[in-house]
């Protein structure tokens, strides 16, 4: 008699070698909340579909506008005036492209990007990446606390070493929420994007911008790549536009989502998580063009060219605009998204520990290590500089995590193309020849700033 088959086991299920990875899939991507969120059976509407696959986008657009944007895009608009929306508009594309390279690869294989790496690399090489994406969530990390301590004392007096302190606080926010759902977290970040978004529609109308010039600065220019000065702001423009964490972030969160493992409700999910995120980060654009042209207006031309200082814009936005609460309006804007900020960039840091080392530990735990990672460094930053220096070392944290950016795109951009990890959910050719294009770009640029920094020209 044949002895009966015994039912394989999840664990089990997981851990059989699929084709195309070196290792075998251990475990889920936030395992306590992934597959939570039903959405529609087939046959349901398209907007019945959206509103259920809404909100991943959302908290992947919150890391483009983080305050590490702010002094990029400050330093930007007060230096070089519009020339430079160019450069944030051609950086949005690029986001667009690889966050849904980033939401494919996620659905399809069931593994974060930080997984991926795990699975695909030896584990030095896998090392590597993860010592080099925690560098980068230090650096967005630095830029996010920084920048809600800024705010704070923009709007209460609060010294920015307990600015600082007070920012840890999202920890236990995050690990509350999420207990409530996820759709909570979501929920709250999209009401923070909505302030934000409103706060700096009625900056652009205080400012008074020149259309026209505005309209100019939207087409490429030469000198954006020829002047090294220029170059230096506008790579610190991309770093901050792309973010390496987003690429591990949304890969991860897009599995939240209770979708059918076949190619139809695979397709479906990847067409609705592409439209998420790319209305989501228009309203990054929006946001990150006007913080861009309200410093070109308030300041380009008008004696506050070295305006890169959150703070000193600040100061300087209602008695050069001449609107009473333009200031105000500013701080809000920046505290929402310091905030909306660190809430997500604590969840990719759970993301890229767990993926890249396998670590369980509990979520408590988990996010007050990855709090740490950023706080530290900004509590010393805080305390030496105070309010002098944190604008150059913003636009320094974004630069930062411009260089850091091949180092996850090219592992997305290795991983999407590949037949035997994405089957027949691989890139196309066009895509292929697009992707490689934008990460060759990505490499170009980054390697000309390292020989400009180390001449001394930047």
């Amino acid at each position: 008699m044949l002895p009966t088959a015994i039912p394989a086991t999840d664990a089990e299920k997981l851990a059989t070698p699929e084709a195309g990875w070196r290792h075998a899939r251990q475990g889920t991507s936030l395992s306590e909340v992934h597959a939570s969120i039903e959405v529609p059976a087939e046959g349901a509407s398209f907007w019945r579909k959206f509103r259920a696959y809404w909100g991943p986008g959302l908290l992947v657009a919150v890391g483009y506008m983080d305050p590490g944007n702010w002094a990029t895009d400050l330093a930007g608009g007060a230096r070089f005036g519009y020339t430079l929306l160019s450069v944030v508009l051609i950086s949005n594309f690029f986001a667009m492209l690889l966050q849904h390279l980033a939401a494919k690869l996620g659905i399809v294989t069931g593994r974060d990007l930080a997984q991926a790496c795990r699975d695909h690399y030896s584990k030095p090489v896998a090392i590597g990446l993860w010592v080099l994406c925690e560098i980068a969530i230090a650096a967005c990390d630095l830029a996010e606390v920084i920048g809600s301590a800024i705010a704070l004392n923009l709007l209460f007096g609060l010294p920015l070493p307990w600015g600082v302190a007070f920012t840890t606080l999202d920890v236990l926010l995050v690990l509350l929420l999420q207990n409530k759902g996820f759709k909570i977290i979501e929920s709250l970040v999209a009401g923070l994007i909505f302030l934000i978004f409103i706060c700096f529609a009625y900056e652009i109308i205080a400012s008074h911008p020149d259309w026209l010039g505005l309209a100019k600065g939207l087409v490429p220019q030469l000198q954006v790549v020829t002047n090294p000065a220029m170059l230096y702001v506008a790579i610190g423009i991309l770093g901050a536009t792309v973010m390496p964490h987003n690429l591990y972030l949304h890969s991860s969160i897009v599995q939240v989502r209770q979708i059918e493992q076949t190619e139809k409700g695979k397709r479906s999910a990847i067409k609705f998580a592409t439209i998420d995120s790319t209305v989501a980060l228009f309203l990054a654009f929006f946001v990150n063009a006007a913080i861009l042209v309200t410093a070109a207006a308030a300041f380009h031309g008008k004696g506050h060219e070295d305006v890169a200082d959150i703070a000193d814009a600040h100061k300087l936005l209602t008695p050069v605009l001449g609107a009473g609460a333009a200031s105000v309006v500013f701080a809000i804007a920046l505290l929402a998204s310091g905030q909306s900020s660190t809430l997500t960039g604590t969840l990719a840091g759970q993301i890229v520990m767990e993926g890249f080392l396998n670590l369980r530990l509990k979520p408590w735990l988990r996010r007050l290590i990855t709090r740490l990672v950023a706080v530290v460094p900004a509590l010393v930053v805080a305390i030496i500089y105070g309010e002098k220096g944190t604008g150059q070392l913003l636009v320094l944290s974004q630069v930062i995590l411009s260089l850091q950016l091949s180092f996850a795109v090219v592992p997305l951009v290795l991983f999407t193309n590949d037949k035997l990890k994405m089957g027949v959910f691989v890139n196309r050719p066009w895509m292929r020849v697009l992707a490689w294009a934008v990460a060759g770009l990505i490499i170009v640029l980054n390697v000309y700033l390292l020989w400009q920094t180390m001449l001394g020209n930047e």
